[in-house]
């Protein structure tokens, strides 16, 4: 059987999934390194372009399609099924979409597998092959031993070429962030791969830089704190000489050892939820550990630059709490930290939270014309009522923000700061791509919304105080 699986994207969409480096669909790696001979398999990734799936997906080429899916992507999803069914080909979607609104893909899919597909996708084969795909399958958490979570790291698009590759040491998040529906889907407690076998994938990629796809890399606690360090350890020890950044908790900032581990082992930057500098928000937020550093913040974002690593800092903006000041205050107090790269986000209630059920009950959710309106879910647009603004003036000031990174000459004072504060010439050097790449998006929105945003003035207090943030005028 030829199988092949597809991570489609929003046709209308230039967003943070798009970015910079072409980053690898990382899940269905996972399930293609699964397919047993003598099945064949390849991927189609959207990020790419679209141009080419249409061309690709036909009955002469594939006998089964299985898709993953985010929310934004979950309009195209639908609209590439209904291709496939009119052209015959058996077609299975999961992933986070499909697993909260289950019973809306089945509406659009042959099939739809909930939860993690690990333990059921070789059923799903033998059950394709031999003609009897079921309506549904419900997978579980996988118990990551032995060689279970690897990816084929060999496998390239049919349409494009990554240019990084995707590890993954680990499963499952215990904070259960609001918004978030990581641990729904993946669980509350954090999962371990062995790290044998993470070393083995490590050493058998040829990219010679990697994003290390954990949810919380270092964990909430001296367990988990332990494992990474004995993990980096064992990279120094065993690992083929790599570049890399991965996703932690702010926690890691006070662990000299370990963030000292991370940069010998090759680490150059840390994604770091921060969300905001409001305890109500962080509070309602359920970031209950970024609450109690909340007044640390600083000392911590120093800790990973005197490690040598660069600090990817993340902000959520429309909480009940924020109004139309908290993007220029945020950008400009996350610059005062020394936030080497600044992403602020729209909240977005994605389905399978505690957001997207309690926005919804409350009637607050505007964008509920599904499935078309799912591509609006990008993180880029505001599709709820903020409580102290409309969604309209959220959206513009976070417009301001954007403008603002598309025309000021920023990028390389940011740089050279990096460089004055980890001491670390690769560290410098992988913040300057990240930024120039947030450069490039915040252009290209800004070329899209411009008719949404004319009215909005170049000059006044928000403004100004963005333009600080960029231009580092504020105190270091």
């Amino acid at each position: 059987m030829r199988i092949v699986l597809v991570n489609p994207v929003a046709r209308d969409c230039e967003g943070y999934h798009t970015i910079g480096t072409r980053i690898p669909q990382l899940g269905l790696q996972v399930l293609a390194r699964l397919v047993p001979e003598p099945h064949t398999v390849e991927i189609i990734d959207e990020i790419f372009g679209l141009d080419a799936t249409e061309r690709l997906l036909t009955p002469q080429r594939y006998d089964l399609v299985g898709m993953t899916g985010y929310t934004s992507g979950a309009t195209r999803a639908y609209e590439l099924a209904a291709l496939c069914r009119e052209r015959g080909l058996p077609c299975i979607m999961g992933g986070p979409h499909a697993s909260a609104v289950p019973d809306e893909a089945a509406a659009h899919f042959d099939s739809v597998a909930v939860g993690e597909c690990d333990t059921i996708w070789p059923q799903i084969i033998a059950d394709a092959a031999a003609g009897r795909l079921q309506k549904r399958y419900e997978g579980r958490l996988a118990d990551l031993t032995g060689a279970m979570g690897a990816a084929a790291q060999e496998l390239q698009p049919v349409n494009g070429r990554y240019t990084c590759s995707c590890i993954q040491t680990s499963r499952g998040c215990p904070v259960g962030c609001d918004y978030c529906s990581v641990t729904r889907f993946n669980g509350n407690t954090i999962r371990r791969r062995p790290i044998d076998a993470v070393i083995d994938e490590w050493n058998r990629t040829t990219s010679r830089f990697l994003f290390v796809v954990d949810d919380n890399f270092y964990g909430v606690g001296p367990k988990h704190a332990e494992w990474a360090k004995e993990f980096l350890r064992e990279v120094k020890k065993r690992g083929k000489r790599r570049l890399w950044f991965s996703q932690t908790s702010i926690n890691m900032g006070a662990d000299a050892e370990g963030l000292r581990l991370a940069y010998e082992a090759g680490c150059r930057c840390m994604l770091v939820g921060l969300e905001s500098f409001n305890p109500e928000t962080l509070k309602n937020m359920h970031k209950g550990l970024n609450l109690k550093l909340v007044d640390r913040y600083r000392d911590l974002v120093a800790g990973f630059h005197k490690a040598g690593i660069a600090v990817l800092g993340c902000f959520v903006i429309g909480a009940d709490e924020d109004d139309e000041s908290t993007v220029a205050d945020t950008a400009l107090k996350a610059v005062e930290l020394g936030i080497d790269i600044i992403q602020i986000t729209n909240l977005t209630p994605l389905p399978g939270t505690r957001l997207y059920d309690r926005f919804l009950e409350q009637g607050r959710i505007d964008a509920t014309d599904y499935p078309k309106d799912w591509e609006r879910y990008t993180f880029i647009e505001t599709v709820y009522r903020p409580t102290r603004m409309t969604a309209q003036r959220l959206d513009e000031t976070i417009y301001e923000l954007r403008r603002a990174a598309a025309r000021e000459n920023w990028v390389w004072k940011r740089t050279l700061r990096t460089l004055w504060r980890t001491r670390s010439l690769s560290t410098a050097a992988f913040v300057h791509g990240m930024n120039r790449a947030w450069v490039g998006l915040a252009r290209g929105l800004e070329s899209r919304d411009k008719k949404h945003f004319a009215h909005v003035p170049d000059e006044g207090p928000r403004v100004d105080l963005i333009r600080r943030a960029f231009a580092m005028r504020s105190s270091d």
